[in-house]
């Protein structure tokens, strides 16, 4: 498998596979590389509608010649016998992600170094060494995921403060996100008054206040129903799972084929 920087004439062929509508994953195959590899390839320099082959060479380039020498290499001794290489990649790739989903990227890296920190904790000088950049962009950071509900701040003596992501985080998020929809649904509402009912502005308005309205719902009660799971164990099948107790598995979900309404999959929103 090749290593080293992208070639030109590699990234020529990713652009021929975005023009071509390829996932990112067929366009590694092709070129021998990982899919993170050309994920953060295409992210970096514009995302796939915006990709050109000729701009992310000169880009790099440029990166290149700003860094006379390359960044020290982070420290090779892991908890708990990991590998630091493979953690260093997996923390790209996991950035990587949070920005296809909508994160900035000093947001994502904030995020993924909390997330990859045994304590799940860490000081704005912790990022500051850990991710090598500034405070201000770490203070940045930690304000916009704060709003977002996805970390929460915790004062020490004195006054310094540390960031957290512990096991309701998650919960608190999508909380945050049904209570934005919620303002969506009663300001879409205002509308149809505005606009007249029955007219065809008003009915789109109306359509969209009854989809939020019964996704909102299906977030919260979703999240209630599964919020016992962030503070349980590996589920059965897991890495890390211990295989239960014979007679110890649960019976089915409470309330399956009752008849009640199915929403759809709640998923992690930013609100």
């Amino acid at each position: 498998m090749p290593g080293g920087r992208l070639t030109q004439p590699e990234r020529r062929q990713i652009a021929l596979g975005l023009a071509e509508g390829l996932a990112y994953a067929e366009i590694a195959r092709g070129l021998e590389r990982p899919t993170s590899t050309i994920t953060r390839e295409v992210m970096r320099n514009g995302g796939p509608t915006a990709y050109r082959a000729d701009l992310a060479q000169r880009a790099t380039e440029r990166r290149t010649r700003r860094r006379p020498a390359p960044r020290a290499p982070r420290a090779s001794a892991q908890p708990h016998g990991r590998d630091a290489e493979a953690v260093r990649e997996y923390e790209e790739a996991f950035t990587t992600v949070f920005m296809q989903a909508g994160l900035p990227k000093m947001m994502a890296r904030v995020l993924v170094c909390l997330y990859t920190t045994d304590s799940g904790s860490l000081t704005s000088a912790d990022f500051v060494q850990r991710l090598q950049v500034s405070p201000a962009s770490v203070s940045k950071a930690i304000a916009f995921l704060e709003e977002q509900g996805l970390v929460r701040r915790e004062r020490e003596k004195g006054r310094r403060e540390r960031y957290v992501v512990d096991d309701d985080v998650w919960y608190q998020s999508m909380v945050a996100s049904a209570r934005s929809n919620d303002r969506v649904v009663e300001t879409a509402r205002q509308g149809v008054a505005v606009l007249g009912p029955g007219t065809p502005a008003a009915a789109r308005l109306e359509n969209i206040a009854r989809f939020l309205d019964f996704v909102g719902e299906s977030i919260h009660r979703a999240a209630e129903q599964a919020r016992d799971v962030l503070h349980s164990g590996p589920a059965a099948g897991s890495p890390g799972a211990t295989e239960p107790e014979r007679g110890s598995e649960p019976g089915p979900e409470a309330g399956a084929g009752s008849g009640s309404r199915r929403g759809p999959e709640a998923g992690p929103g930013r609100g």
